[in-house]
């Protein structure tokens, strides 16, 4: 794990694993009018996440928030920080910002290391652009009033176990749907930040990125 992290800079600025990594964990079937990013191109909104890593107790760990049910969209969904990305701004720009407001961590302390593939978020019309960045100290989240409810800590380490890797049938209007998720405690990280995620992971398996 800690020669992958060094080398993941590197990982980043090579070809990535892209659409087949994040379809391993999207629900099915595909609701109807299903398009990926390079389908949408540029009609739809632009959003950016942050994929944070930092030392926590001797493990290299990311965060993620619980957004609150009063948001328009993803009520209660489990999410990496990040947001609109605004007039004037980059999305990475975005990705840092939000990281700021929503859980208080020092834009001056986050090293952003690149990007991950777009993903649109048909029931939002999003485009959302990750990027993954990292402290070199375990940062003091503060979370955001009314956009945070819940700060979730995870080390990355039991995600590559595949233990926290399941799959549960959901009912939805549409009808009942096949969900992968990652198990955090009792938390289920499903939808778009679980296709973020597998990407990520994928590029930091160990035999990922080699060139």
């Amino acid at each position: 794990m800690n020669a992958a992290l060094n080398d993941l800079g590197r990982r980043l600025h090579h070809p990535l694993p892209g659409l087949a990594a994040q379809l391993r964990m999207m629900p099915l079937p595909p609701p109807p009018g299903q398009k990926t990013y390079q389908e949408v191109g540029d009609d739809c909104l632009r959003g950016a996440v942050l994929i944070l890593l930092y030392p926590r107790d001797g493990e290299t760990h990311t965060v993620f928030i619980r957004r609150p049910q009063t948001v328009v969209h993803h009520k209660g969904q489990i999410a990496f920080p990040g947001g609109h990305v605004e007039d004037g701004e980059t999305p990475a720009e975005a990705a840092v910002r939000e990281a700021w407001e929503e859980i208080g961590v020092d834009p001056a302390r986050i090293r952003v290391m690149g990007g991950l593939t777009p993903l649109y978020i048909p029931p939002s019309r999003y485009c959302i652009y990750p990027f993954v960045a990292a402290t070199d100290a375990s940062p003091v989240f503060l979370p955001q009033p009314g956009e945070v409810d819940e700060i979730i800590e995870a080390p990355l380490a039991p995600f590559f176990e595949g233990r926290n890797r399941r799959t549960e049938t959901w009912a939805f209007d549409m009808g009942p749907r096949q969900v992968p998720f990652y198990a955090v405690g009792s938390h289920k990280i499903w939808g778009a930040t679980a296709m973020v995620l597998s990407e990520f992971l994928e590029i930091l398996r160990p035999e990922a990125g080699r060139s």
